[in-house]
């Protein structure tokens, strides 16, 4: 029952983040700038995580406020993989659709196999080359349509989306070990704070304009509520429940529910190559979640029988 329910939560959360891409694709629709909203996105976030984590884990955020080593390695994650993921996926979305975007930051697992795998010195199995291979297929066929002459995506849309699976891999491996020594909402809700107050500085979003219609108000609703801070919490929730390998192979959900928000709220048209190359990156991805599923699986029956 708790697996299940874990797995519900998990689902959930893949379902708001696809969502949350949708909502910002309305937003940049109707004239509000990247910018504004990667700033409103992070502060605003930032500042509900963290006053979560100082209600649930009091203890943990006062002794790493308390630590400068500790806080640095937080800030250079929230620059280099937070906030850098975050604006380079805005603006894949603004430069194509949400669909699109979300499918191509999806490369970020293959990424991050190789990366550990190099590190290993070790060349990949049979399963990680076969996501390799499905990747950098999936990819051209979006990118292409099959004619490699010509670009059936803008060049803007191409380059931001594999820039956000890059920034994508380095959100991940960042923060690794303070994650597992930390917790989650600890470090994210400090990263968030610590990107969002920079990068408010920078581009001061108070000289953009955003009329706050109904439709805005809703999609800005769907963007920072649902799609971040609920889809955050939740996923961290049941991912706990669950394991992190069953959640994370749970949650790719997300740029399949992206895609179909993008069709029923936004009335997106995706050709028929897109959904092939979009096939290919998800069998990518599914291909590696459930390889770490099937030998977390085999280590659990090995120590019950010993």
């Amino acid at each position: 029952m708790v697996i299940n329910k874990g797995s519900l939560m998990v689902l959930f959360a893949g379902i708001a983040w696809g969502l949350s891409g949708v909502s910002g694709q309305y937003l940049m629709s109707h004239g509000v700038e990247v910018n504004l909203l990667t700033s409103l996105r992070l502060m605003i976030s930032g500042t509900v995580l963290c006053v979560m984590a100082f209600m649930t884990q009091k203890e943990k955020m006062l002794r790493v406020l308390a630590s400068p080593n500790i806080l640095l390695n937080i800030f250079m994650f929230s620059i280099l993989g937070l906030l850098m993921n975050q604006y380079t996926y805005m603006n894949a979305i603004k430069h194509t659709n949400a669909g699109t975007a979300t499918v191509l930051q999806y490369l970020s697992p293959v990424l991050i196999m190789s990366v550990v795998a190099i590190n290993e010195k070790r060349m990949p199995s049979v399963a990680e080359g076969l996501s390799i291979i499905f990747a950098i297929l999936g990819t051209a066929v979006i990118a292409t349509h099959g004619q490699l002459g010509s670009l059936a995506i803008t060049p803007e849309g191409l380059v931001w989306g594999l820039i956000s699976a890059i920034t994508a891999t380095l959100y991940v491996l960042m923060p690794a070990r303070l994650i597992e020594k930390w917790g989650s909402l600890v470090v994210i809700g400090l990263a968030m704070i610590f990107s969002g107050s920079l990068f408010t500085v920078i581009v001061r979003p108070w000289r953009y304009h955003m009329d706050l219609t109904t439709g805005n108000s809703i999609a800005l609703f769907g963007l920072i509520a649902i799609g971040t801070i609920f889809a955050y919490t939740f996923f961290l929730k049941g991912a706990s429940l669950v394991g992190p390998v069953k959640g994370t192979l749970l949650a790719a959900v997300e740029p399949v529910a992206s895609v179909l928000f993008a069709v029923v709220l936004l009335s997106e048209f995706f050709y028929p190559m897109d959904l092939i190359g979009m096939f290919f990156i998800m069998m990518a991805v599914l291909l590696i979640s459930l390889r770490d599923f099937i030998l977390l699986r085999r280590q659990k029956r090995l120590q019950d029988l010993s």
